[in-house]
């Protein structure tokens, strides 16, 4: 009976080969969960819609963000504007700018919710987070490098005089062609 194993021993699994338990899906889920993020969702709202009609659906979608365990930062009514193109038969829309701080299963969420919505006939979300962390970057590189303007002015008086001294030294763009035409080609 060599070629039977008992039931009691293990066998041994290279570590590569073995799988995390929960998998890659959950580890992004627990991450997610822990994360809250800055998004801007901007969407289009018919425009035969009254006022008060408008508000309450702005109050609505709000209470679904902060029942979530999310955050409002701010919410801004950009008033009614034309359209680029015809969406849904409409050439006019109001536009209202929301900022979210929220977890992204709340932002999926908040996308069902536009989308089934008739009154919303376009809606947009961007990741802000990301979108500020570059422009700090950029701004740390600015930052960084040295402004003509705020050199003194000695210093920028100096710094001409130097240039002129450094070009004296060197020899001029004329005589360095008349020395490549008066060496003899070699093929």
């Amino acid at each position: 009976m060599k070629g039977r194993r008992n039931n009691t021993q293990q066998i041994s699994i290279p570590a590569r080969q073995r799988k995390r338990s929960g998998g890659a899906k959950q580890n992004f889920a627990e991450r997610s969960k822990r994360m809250n993020r800055s998004y801007e969702i901007m969407f289009i709202v018919r425009p035969d819609l009254e006022e008060a009609e408008l508000d309450k659906l702005i109050e609505s979608f709000s209470a679904n963000v902060t029942d979530g365990k999310g955050e409002v930062t701010s919410v801004e009514k950009m008033g009614k504007r034309r359209l680029a193109y015809t969406v849904r038969t409409f050439n006019d829309g109001f536009y209202v700018l929301m900022t979210i701080a929220a977890e992204g299963a709340l932002i999926g969420e908040l996308e069902r919710r536009l989308r089934v919505s008739e009154q919303v006939i376009k809606f947009i979300t961007v990741r802000m987070d990301e979108e500020e962390k570059r422009l700090a970057k950029v701004k740390a590189l600015r930052d960084s490098k040295v402004k003509r303007s705020a050199v003194p002015v000695q210093a920028q008086a100096a710094a001409p005089v130097a240039d002129e001294a450094a070009a004296a030294d060197a020899p001029s763009p004329a005589a360095e062609i008349a020395e490549v035409a008066a060496e003899p080609a070699t093929v």
